[in-house]
């Protein structure tokens, strides 16, 4: 009864964390992602969603199914990006895998339950990283400590305990950690024992049923078995407090803790992403069996209808995680899915491709605006990087132009228009610096024109 208690209070108090509302998530995401506003709307209520479920009574929560998402749409207009964003706004656990890399069971390849092994494991990750950092100022004070016993050798724990003594009274080592904070003996040498990086026997496990999981975890088990060596070696001061900040964080984070917050953050915020959905979907005019694609549909249904999947850190539960799928669905339908699987993705958008106005607005307006990018990279040699409106204009109708002439690539496009661009910019600035360089509609055209019209050369460099 306190367990669950216990359980209880902190899905109560992961929710308020959540507690973002639609219109919120919205404009978070339009400060990174122009367009798409039904996607958006989408992931929003979803989201939403998830943290009415954990607000609602105990007895009705488990009740509640997530509201999982198909996006349909070209590539490069920004479906994995929402999702990533999402999960970076929440904290939330978040994978992305591609559906065309898993088989099913019999076949060579990967199994679909290892994509929520690695999702737990990143949890853990995170959790303990989260750890690490609320236990740093802890940490540097214990690593300090360690550090001036390496100073004073002569003056143990326990001569501490006492008083000190007469050789080394308190007051040397009151004057030594006030030099230690102070950053004045970063560059005294002391002598550490380190871990000696020891090589490990690798095992290779030839089946072909969760061939990656197996082989990690009978690798991490061979490595058990050989003792860890270490050797001292003298090094600097600022060296060793990195070294012994780091393992006395790791020493103060209690494993446990970690992993049972990692398991709670998958099982009630985790989003999975997948992928080139389509790839796995059957086709109208398909000839001959086709067993595999259709398998890894069957194997993916019992993980998006809630099952239990084990892990090394324990048992996983897979009811309330959030699977968003995406594909092109060029050549099948959202329809050519199993029945089965349609039925546990209610939600379906479909993202529009990019016109030349979202291309002008992906160069200038998000925080992380391509435009922005380039300056900031070229102001570190500096070389101050100014681009007009026309060229702005000039550099979106080069894009669109290329989409239609050869595969519609999104906005992927504008990366290799620019890299073009600014290739001779990038090549001389640490000659030329510093000096200010204004791109005009004349410098776009003088350096991209022929490139865009010729189809051969597009083909191979655009």
């Amino acid at each position: 009864m306190t367990s669950t208690k216990l359980i209880e209070k902190k899905t109560e108090r992961s929710g308020l964390e959540l507690n973002l509302t639609p219109r919120d998530i919205v404009t978070e995401l339009d400060r990174f992602i122009i367009g798409q506003k039904e996607a958006k709307r989408a992931v929003a209520i979803a989201l939403r969603n998830r943290w009415r479920r954990l607000m609602a009574p105990p007895e009705m929560r488990d009740e509640i199914a997530p509201k999982n998402i198909i996006m349909i749409g070209p590539t490069g207009v920004g479906k994995t990006e929402i999702a990533r964003r999402l999960a970076r706004l929440t904290r939330s656990p978040f994978i992305k895998v591609e559906a065309s890399k898993y088989t099913e069971v019999g076949y060579v390849g990967r199994d679909v339950e290892s994509m929520i092994r690695e999702l737990m494991d990143l949890a853990v990750n995170m959790v303990q990283a989260e750890e690490r950092d609320k236990m740093a100022e802890r940490a540097v004070e214990l690593a300090e400590e360690r550090i001036l016993d390496l100073l004073l050798p002569g003056f143990n724990k326990s001569e501490r305990s006492k008083g000190g003594t007469e050789q080394q009274p308190p007051t040397t080592r009151s004057k030594l950690r006030k030099l230690l904070k102070d950053r004045r003996l970063e560059e005294r040498d002391i002598p550490l024992e380190v871990e000696q990086s020891v090589p490990q026997p690798m095992t290779r496990i030839f089946t072909n049923i969760g061939l990656d999981e197996m082989e990690k975890n009978l690798n991490e088990a061979m490595s058990q078995l050989f003792p860890k060596k270490s050797h001292k070696r003298m090094m600097k001061v600022s060296e060793a407090r990195e070294i012994l900040t780091q393992e006395e964080a790791s020493r103060l984070v209690e494993m446990d803790k970690v992993v049972s917050e990692a398991k709670t953050r998958v099982e009630q915020h985790g989003i999975v992403f997948i992928d080139e959905i389509d790839k796995v979907a059957g086709r109208e005019n398909r000839s001959g069996p086709d067993i595999s694609r259709e398998g890894v549909q069957r194997d993916l249904l019992p993980l998006v209808e809630g099952s239990t999947v084990p892990t090394k850190h324990g048992p996983v539960k897979t009811d309330h995680v959030l699977f968003i799928a995406a594909g092109a669905f060029h050549v099948s339908k959202p329809s050519d899915l199993i029945p089965e699987l349609q039925g546990r993705f209610p939600i379906r958008v479909e993202l529009s491709s990019l016109t030349k106005d979202d291309f002008v607005k992906i160069l200038t307006e998000p925080q992380n605006a391509l435009i922005l990018q380039y300056e900031t990279l070229l102001a570190t040699e500096n070389v101050t990087l100014e681009f007009t409106p026309e060229a702005v204009e000039e550099l979106a109708s080069m894009a669109c132009a290329v989409n239609e002439k050869q595969e519609n690539i999104g906005a992927r496009r504008l990366s290799t228009i620019m890299e073009k661009l600014l290739d001779e910019i990038s090549f001389d600035a640490p000659e030329i610096s510093p000096t200010k360089i204004i791109v005009s509609a004349n410098y776009v055209r003088e350096k991209l024109a022929d490139v865009v019209e010729n189809t051969d050369l597009t083909r191979y460099i655009l």
